[in-house]
């Protein structure tokens, strides 16, 4: 398989010109460019540039409004609702981030929530954007039921992803970016088109019961991180995300693979700190420092694989991105730049 490198403005105004191509403003395109290529600088191909054809194919059948007004009203100083009105899902999630690091800067801690949203992409570019503007965040969505709870054999819960995110002025900030269960269904695709058989702790068949067969697997429901801890946070998950911001939630919420013309009306929530109120930039520099520090020193098992803290995989590979350009399928590029193309 062939790739190319592009410089990530490049790429960001390339994707902005495919995506302006279903109809969608200048600006909203700019922002889920944004979202999509700080995916692809970390390295998480699957939810950058690579979304923008099925975005738009989506739109195409009204699964999504591509020209949706996102608003937001502020029933308190830090509380925010966002509206997505079926919008693509990065736009919301920015409009969500916007309006809780204004609740933030204004009162020390805002929370946003989101409703009638879609697929926002990784939570990784919104930690890293709260934490290069100062702020701790946990960042959470709620998506398609493909886990059963602990005990059961029919999915009623999403593989949510949440994230926590701690600023270091000066730094790489200390960033986790999770779904809760143990491999993502891409991966047993790939093992089954492989031939590869999978480990037991990733899947279950139809009837709950773990299996190394990806065939059966794809019939069947992810296992969640932990058991029935990682059931746990999922369902906390959706909870806040789902049925606090008056999103969908557990089996209401329609799957993008199943019915891609209707509405998900997915929620997401966002909630941050002003760490400034807590200690100075050098006081919060110098702690972080220390604490990764102190693990960093741990001997590792293997010398080859020493122990990192998280994120930091994502951050190396941002900043050789940032320097050397982001390398890709070039298949992904030319479907951008044929989407470009069909509206000249």
């Amino acid at each position: 398989m062939s790739t190319v490198t592009v410089s990530a403005a490049q790429l960001e105004d390339l994707a902005s010109r495919a995506l302006i191509t279903c109809g969608m403003s200048e600006a909203s395109a700019r922002t889920i460019a944004e979202v999509l290529v700080l995916a692809d600088l970390f390295g998480i191909h699957t939810h950058g540039i690579q979304r923008v054809p099925q975005y738009l194919d989506r739109a195409a059948i009204g699964g999504m409004d591509p020209r949706a007004d996102v608003t937001t009203t502020r029933p308190a100083p830090a509380l925010a609702l966002i509206d997505g009105a079926n919008a693509v899902g990065p736009l919301v999630g920015s409009a969500a981030l916007t309006a809780a690091m204004d609740g933030a800067r204004t009162c020390g801690v805002g929370a946003a929530f989101a409703r009638h949203s879609n697929h926002f992409g990784p939570v990784m570019p919104y930690l890293f954007k709260a934490a290069s503007e100062g702020f701790a965040a946990i960042i959470a969505s709620n998506a398609t039921t493909t886990i059963a709870p602990s005990g059961g054999k029919a999915t009623r819960v999403g593989n949510n992803p949440m994230g926590w995110g701690v600023p270091n002025p000066g730094g790489d900030p200390i960033l986790l970016d999770i779904a809760l269960s143990v491999a993502a269904r891409a991966k047993i695709r790939a093992a089954q088109t492989d031939g590869r058989t999978i480990p037991t702790t990733w899947a279950t068949d139809s009837a709950g019961h773990p299996t190394t067969d990806p065939s059966a697997a794809l019939s069947g429901f992810l296992q969640p991180i932990a058991g029935h801890k990682g059931y746990g946070l999922a369902v906390m998950v959706d909870l806040f995300a789902g049925l606090l911001s008056g999103a969908a939630y557990l089996d209401k919420v329609s799957s993008w693979s199943v019915s891609p013309e209707r509405a998900q009306n997915l929620g997401h929530f966002f909630v941050l700190v002003d760490t400034e109120l807590l200690l100075s930039g050098p006081d919060l520099h110098e702690r972080v420092q220390d604490f990764g520090d102190r693990l960093h020193s741990v001997p590792a098992t293997d010398p080859a694989d020493p122990v990192r803290l998280p994120g930091e995989y994502e951050m190396a590979r941002y900043h050789e991105q940032i320097r050397d350009g982001i390398t890709l399928d070039d298949s992904d590029i030319r479907a951008l730049h044929q989407l470009v193309e069909s509206r000249v």
